[in-house]
């Protein structure tokens, strides 16, 4: 199956891109938050790399920075599906947004028609 024959079935419009963030296990307060980039995002949620296996429909906190926002988007999400990266020891993530606020979800709404798109790698 193709990439476009995928991109049609998606709820939300995606955008690539590479954006700075921070996710952790909601259920570990007291563990640091881990960084990452972001592959893309929609509305709905964010696609990015991790250094470690995450469980499928564990929660996590996340922290988005987009350019020229004063403060990141905030996040509660959930691991929709996680796969190994053919090189190497990371992992790519889908995660999808549980608790967003209304004003973040425009927020990402408006970017994504906004910017253009970052190239990504």
């Amino acid at each position: 199956m193709s990439d476009s024959n995928f991109e049609e079935k998606r709820r939300f419009p995606r955008m690539e891109g590479r954006f700075p963030l921070k996710y952790k296990d909601l259920r570990k307060a007291d563990e640091e938050s881990r960084g990452s980039i972001s592959k893309n995002l929609s509305e709905g949620g964010v696609r990015f790399r991790s250094d470690r296996f995450i469980s499928l429909a564990c929660r996590l906190v996340v922290e988005l920075n987009l350019p020229a926002l004063p403060k990141p988007i905030k996040a509660i999400s959930k691991v929709a599906w996680i796969r190994k990266l053919p090189a190497g020891d990371d992992y790519e993530v889908g995660n999808q947004f549980l608790e967003i606020t209304r004003e973040d979800k425009n927020i990402i709404q408006n970017f994504i028609k906004t910017e253009p798109e970052t190239p990504s790698l």
